[in-house]
This record gives C-alpha cells, sequence and structure tokens, in this order.
C-alpha cells in the first residue's frame, strides 16, 4: 500500500507540473490528451481509469527521453557533419534511429548508425558512420554511389526515389543492418567481388521491399575518393571502406538515408513520429 500511495504521489506532482507550464505557456490555449489527463489526475474530476493515466504519463516520458538523446545526438555531432542539404537531415536521422530503438530494443544489437545525404550530389563525400552510444563519427565523410534509376546522369544529384522492384532506385528511409555475404557485381563489363550488407527496410511504403530488390550496402569499383557512380540502388562504398566498416554495421547496426524529397519526409512512419 505504501508503495502504492507513494507512486500515485508522484504522478501527481509530476502532472501538476505538466498542468502548470502549460498553463502559463504563451500561445497554448486549448488542452491535448496528456494535458487533460493530467489536469483531471490533479483535481480529481477525471472518471477515466487510472491506468490511462499512467499510459499518458509514459508516453510523455517516452517522448521527453526521445527528445532528449536527439539533442545530445545533434549537439555532439552536428557541426562536424557538413555541408547537408537540409537542416532536418540529421534531426530525421537521430530521431528516427533512437524511435526505433525504444520500439524494437532487442533488434538494435549495435549502436552504429550509417547515414547518407542523398540531398547532396555523387561528387561530394556524404556518408558516414556513426557510433550512437559515444556520440562520435567512426567514419565520413565519404562518397557513396546512388541508384541509376534516381538520375539521368553518371555523375550529379538523384531526384527520382522509389521502393519499386525494377526501378533501380535508391529508396529513402531506415534500415536495420542483417549479416554480412559475398557480394558479386559487374562494372565497366568486368565481374567484381567485394563485402556486402543485407538491408531491412523498416520505413513502410518507403523502403520495405530492400530484401525482395536485393538492395544492400556493398563495396564497390565505381565509387572512389573523389565521385561515385551509379548502382542499382545500391548505397555503395569504397571497396576497402567497405570491407572495414560493413562488419562493424551488421546483424544489429542502422542505416539511414535521407534526401530532402517532402513527401517522404511527411509520410515515413519514423520521420514523422507516426510510428
Amino acid at each position: 500500500m505504501a508503495s502504492g500511495k507513494y507512486l500515485q504521489n508522484v504522478l501527481v506532482g509530476a502532472a501538476a507540473v505538466v498542468v502548470a507550464g502549460a498553463l502559463f505557456a504563451p500561445g497554448h490555449d486549448s488542452s491535448g490528451p496528456v494535458l487533460t489527463a493530467a489536469t483531471s489526475f490533479v483535481t480529481g474530476a477525471s472518471t477515466a481509469p487510472k491506468d490511462s493515466v499512467l499510459t499518458s504519463a509514459s508516453t510523455m516520458s517516452s517522448s521527453n527521453a526521445l527528445a532528449s538523446e536527439t539533442k545530445a545526438a545533434l549537439s555532439a555531432l552536428a557541426t562536424a557533419v557538413r555541408p547537408l542539404s537540409h537542416p532536418q537531415a540529421l534531426t530525421d536521422a537521430f530521431r528516427s534511429y533512437f524511435s526505433f530503438k525504444a520500439a524494437h530494443p532487442t533488434e538494435v544489437k549495435k549502436p552504429f548508425l550509417y547515414f547518407v545525404d542523398y540531398g547532396l550530389p555523387s561528387t561530394t563525400p556524404r556518408g558516414y558512420v556513426f557510433d550512437m552510444q559515444s556520440l562520435k563519427i567512426v567514419d565520413g565523410p565519404f562518397t557513396v554511389a546512388h541508384g541509376r534509376g534516381s538520375s539521368t546522369t553518371k555523375y550529379g544529384l538523384p531526384t527520382r526515389f522509389s521502393n519499386a522492384i525494377g526501378s533501380a532506385a535508391t529508396s529513402l528511409g531506415l534500415y536495420l543492418a542483417k549479416a554480412t555475404y559475398a557480394f558479386h557485381g559487374h562494372a565497366g563489363g568486368r565481374a567484381y567481388s567485394a563485402v556486402g550488407l543485407r538491408l531491412e527496410g523498416v520505413s513502410e511504403g518507403f523502403n520495405d521491399n530492400a530484401l525482395a530488390r536485393g538492395v544492400v550496402a556493398h563495396g564497390a569499383p565505381y565509387v572512389t575518393p573523389a565521385k561515385a557512380g551509379r548502382s542499382e540502388g545500391c548505397p555503395a562504398m569504397e571497396p576497402s571502406r567497405a570491407k572495414r566498416l560493413l562488419p562493424e554495421l551488421a546483424d544489429g547496426g542502422m542505416v539511414f538515408l535521407f534526401a530532402p524529397d517532402s513527401q517522404w519526409m511527411t509520410s515515413d512512419p519514423w520521420v514523422s513520429g507516426s510510428n
């Protein structure tokens, strides 16, 4: 009984802070569901079950934790990641990463995030690998290929993104890194082999055909320190870098492919926060 009473007192105090803050915040004349529940809980006027109040408090706590993690990552890394094609690029990447990790903690087994800004041309280094635990850059910036279905020229800026099988285009969004394997491809009429990393797209409607399409991260001879040719939709990197980085990402790291595409930015469940 004592522990239950203590928990109730803590919740009352927390809810009171929320109510007071909201009432005195300028420009906030209406109450959202969390504020309504918190107000009712403090005043004793609520007819809703206590479970619903606990759920609201839990949701508020999770939201605050996500915002705090994202802010810390931005504070540690944002100044070192330049240029960016859009002010939201890193914010979207980090928020998506921490949101998915919170929702699927057993699947994110490694702290590494491979980030690519496809709002930059293929002649600009646009890839990074971050350690999201120590909040440090593992590698980058480095050049990364985009799909040949995403641009009309060999080198340049991708402007078309697709999740469709046969599109040969880059698919934007968040991916979970699966196992490495021996990748075999062709470039300039010649066969080559490199390390490959299977990717599971978790941005529903935007990249969830990745496994069926064979979209993977891999090394490719057409990617050099100065520029990257086009892939079949894969975020390919230099062979030596792939050999070093992809095993670190494998089996539980994550990949986030960004571009300033308004439809994707407002509809991807991890970017928009609608998941």
